[in-house]
Parts: C-alpha cells; sequence; structure tokens
C-alpha cells in the first residue's frame, strides 16, 4: 500500500526550490558539489555530490528553451562584446581534422541601449537590457559570435562588435551579416602602461591623451547623452586629442625617435595597426572605448575554474554556460535569479511554449497576467 501524499507535495523527490538552489550555489557563487555536500550534511540532510549533479543536470534540460531564446535576443542587440579565458575540461572530444589543443570559455555580452518613452532617444548615461552568454569548448569568442549572429533579424543595422585586436576575437561571419569592428582602447592603453619605467615621460604622454577621452566619455554619460549627442560631443573635444596622439605616434616611428623593436616601439606600432578600429567611437554613436564590461563578466567563469580547477566533461561544461548565463544575465539586469530559476522549473512547460515571456525582465509580468487571467475565469 503507498500511502497518499499530502496536498500540494508533487510526485518529484526534489522540489523546484532545491534546484535552484544548487544552481545558484555552484554556477553563481562558486560552491562546489563536495563542498555543499558537506554542508548539507552538516545540517542533516544528507545530499551526495553525485546527487546534486543530477538535479542540476534535470533542471537545466527544463531551462534550455530559456536559454535559447537568451541566445536570439542576445542576436538582436546593438552591441556585443566577446572575448575569451582558458578553462580546462577533462573529457572533451576532438575531431580528427582539429589540431587544437586549448579549451576556452568565450564571454558574449549584448547590449541593447535603453530608450526613452519620451523623446525615443537613448541616453547613454543609462544601459539598456544587458545578456551574458558563455561558451566553453574548443572554439574561439568570434566563432561563437559568430554562431549567435546567425541568428540576428535580417533587416537589422549592423552591430558594434568591441573585442581586443586578437584573431581569435573575430572570424568568418554568416552571409548577409555585417559588424563594424570596434577595438579596445584600454587594451592598447595597458600596453604603455606595462612599459611605464622604461619610458616614463612618453607614456605618460600617452595616457594623458587617453584619459581626456575617457573623461570626455564619463561627462557625456554623466549628463545622460543620447548615443547621437556623445558621438558629437567625442567628435568635437577628443578628435583633436586623438589626432594629435597619432601625428605624435607617427613622428616617433617616422623620424627613429623610437626603436622600432623596443617596448615603446611595439606598443606604438600595435596602436597604430588598430588605429581606425581603436577609433570607431569617433564616427559610430554606439561604439563603446574598451572591453571591460566582457572582462567582468568572465570573471564568474574564471571564479569556476578557480575553485573546481575544470569541468569533467563536454555535457558538463554546457550545463555551467546555461546556468551562468542565465544568471549573470539576472543580475545584469536587477532580477533576482534565484527566484528566475525557481519559475524556470515550476514553469517550464509554458516557458518552452512561449519562451520570449519568459526572460529574466519579463518573466514577472507574465505569471501576474497568467494569475490575473486565472483568477477572472
Amino acid at each position: 500500500f503507498t500511502a497518499q501524499a499530502p496536498e500540494g507535495v508533487g510526485e518529484e523527490k526534489y522540489d523546484a526550490t532545491a534546484a535552484a538552489m544548487i544552481a545558484q550555489m555552484k554556477y553563481g557563487s562558486g560552491v562546489l558539489f563536495y563542498r555543499l555536500e558537506q554542508l548539507e550534511k552538516n545540517l542533516g540532510i544528507p545530499l551526495p555530490a553525485a546527487t546534486q549533479w543530477e538535479i542540476a543536470k534535470g533542471a537545466a534540460e527544463k531551462a534550455r528553451s530559456a536559454h535559447e531564446e537568451l541566445i536570439r535576443e542576445a542576436a538582436q542587440g546593438e552591441v556585443l562584446h566577446n572575448d575569451d579565458t582558458s578553462m580546462r575540461v577533462l573529457h572533451l572530444a576532438r575531431p580528427l581534422d582539429d589540431q587544437r589543443t586549448g579549451a576556452f570559455t568565450s564571454g558574449v555580452v549584448s547590449i541593447a541601449k535603453s530608450r526613452s518613452p519620451r523623446t525615443g532617444l537613448c541616453p547613454w548615461g543609462e544601459e539598456g537590457r544587458r545578456i551574458a552568454l558563455f561558451f566553453t569548448g574548443r572554439r574561439h569568442a568570434g566563432e561563437n559570435i559568430a554562431d549567435v549572429l546567425q541568428r540576428r533579424a535580417a533587416e537589422l543595422p549592423a552591430p558594434v562588435q568591441m573585442c581586443d585586436a586578437s584573431s581569435s576575437n573575430t572570424s568568418a561571419y554568416p552571409e548577409g551579416v555585417k559588424i563594424l569592428l570596434d577595438n579596445c582602447l584600454a587594451h592598447g592603453r595597458r600596453q604603455f602602461v606595462e612599459i611605464m619605467a622604461n619610458f616614463p615621460t612618453e607614456c605618460r604622454f600617452v595616457m594623458e591623451q587617453l584619459g581626456s577621452v575617457y573623461h570626455n566619455d564619463a561627462l557625456a554619460r554623466r549628463g545622460k547623452m543620447s548615443a547621437d549627442e556623445r558621438l558629437r560631443f567625442h567628435q568635437e573635444h577628443s578628435r583633436a586629442v586623438m589626432e594629435s596622439l597619432h601625428a605624435w605616434m607617427k613622428t616617433q616611428m617616422d623620424e627613429h625617435l623610437t626603436e622600432p623593436n623596443s617596448g615603446l616601439g611595439q606598443a606604438i606600432q600595435y596602436m597604430r595597426r588598430h588605429w581606425s578600429a581603436l577609433t570607431l567611437f569617433l564616427r559610430q554613436p554606439r561604439a563603446p572605448l574598451d572591453n571591460t564590461i566582457v572582462e567582468r563578466a568572465l570573471k564568474k567563469a574564471i571564479l569556476h575554474r578557480k575553485n573546481a580547477l575544470y569541468f569533467k566533461t563536454e555535457n558538463g561544461a554546457h550545463v555551467g554556460d546555461l546556468f551562468m548565463s542565465l544568471i549573470h544575465t539576472c543580475e545584469w539586469n536587477g532580477v533576482a535569479s534565484l527566484g528566475y530559476l525557481i519559475a524556470l522549473q515550476k514553469h517550464a512547460r509554458k516557458v518552452a511554449e512561449h519562451p520570449a515571456a519568459g526572460m529574466p525582465w519579463n518573466y514577472r509580468d507574465t505569471l501576474a497576467q497568467a494569475e490575473q487571467s486565472s483568477v477572472s475565469l
């Protein structure tokens, strides 16, 4: 004889809140399954690490449709940042024709600028919707962002792609998709910072010039200028600064004032070689100055690497990517990620049917409307 379960208790052994909390602790806060096992043991609730993984894997299946929709939404962004960090996967299948030996976690951050309901303008000082995506495997960031852009609507204008000048951050894009390449000014500046002790006068001049540009950008953000207003502001106040810096670097090399093979010479040549992409902010209203936003996002993957050291399998890496994408997107949009993960578990079927209504920024409204409809009926 099987006893009847109390009213309100489902057939599943573990509630949706348990699955959401395990995912939050592991992929949001960096608490390892084994450490969580010890914590649960001390609380008198045995929960082996292997069981935690099975619960997290099942929860990932229920959230997969939301993750797919998140990728589609990210492809429609106005500005896309991307970068790589190394990641170890113990059992990672490699095609016979692939000679790569490394594994990476790519971060892609998509930004759609918010628009004022009164003017329709985009306040540069107020960031709009942000979406963070993570992809772990043998592929580099450029290949992963190309896959994301395959889902971009054809009628949308070319997005700005912000990355550093590494060749791994760009790739062959889908047919019909064009991008506006924007390189990170902070990476160029960093090369002068590293050689400051050897070339103090020259490096100080470069950093003061770039400091003026960043100051102008801060003024535009503080004044909540629209993207077009910010562009005009930079053209009026930053163009002359950048032209002066470019002329100085040209003089240093053409007149042999700097040895090309020295640290200063290499830093100058890097800036000159990528000058067009480094100065896109003087020609495009949406172009940011640097790529620091995706570097901050990658700290979520670095936290996992620091604590867990590796993913065991490729499937484990995909589960981690899914939860880190959902959790970090929630954080950037001011949404409590635990509540969102619980909602995805409880309403998995409805989210699968209408994934666009189950995004972090609108799922509460969707649940409220569903509740009102059921009450009215």
